[in-house]
């Protein structure tokens, strides 16, 4: 049963105004279910004019929140990636090509677990040894290796 007009206009409002704005197809998909929720479609006709399954539209019309807009992400999207702002990643290189001793630590070079406690102690974001390995990669950096 279409459930027309139940958004505020300013939800349909702020709405269409992310829908312009958005970069990520999944989240213009959602957001278009709920406005076409509003305008009086079914579901099956949402689903037929997106090319998505009535699962999908029934899921994001009762878990997306007009005025939430980040429960239109799924967890993939609020993954780990996304902690590792670039002042963090730079905070990383800075301290890869140094030696640990240098930093009053024993050891004599640093693993990637070590690098992500160190951070997490000065910048407060968790990241696990293989992320921030990951991102080494990325950058080319090779950890400092000092005397073992």
């Amino acid at each position: 049963m279409p459930a027309q007009n139940h958004l505020t206009p300013e939800q349909k409002k702020r709405l269409q105004k992310t829908l312009k704005k958005e970069e990520n197809g999944e989240i213009r998909e959602r957001i278009l279910i709920l406005l076409l929720l509003n305008s009086g479609k079914t579901q099956q006709e949402i689903a037929d004019v997106l090319g998505c399954s009535k699962n999908t539209v029934c899921y994001w019309c009762v878990h997306g929140d007009p005025d939430n807009l980040e429960s239109l992400k799924d967890r993939r999207m609020r993954g780990n990636h996304q902690k590792a702002t670039e002042q963090y990643i730079e905070s990383l290189v800075k301290l890869a090509k140094k030696r640990p001793q240098e930093l009053g630590y024993q050891w004599g070079r640093w693993s990637a677990q070590k690098l992500a406690t160190h951070l997490e102690q000065t910048t407060g974001i968790k990241l696990s040894g293989s992320q921030v390995r990951r991102i080494l990669t990325r950058k080319k950096v090779r950890l400092h290796l000092g005397k073992i």
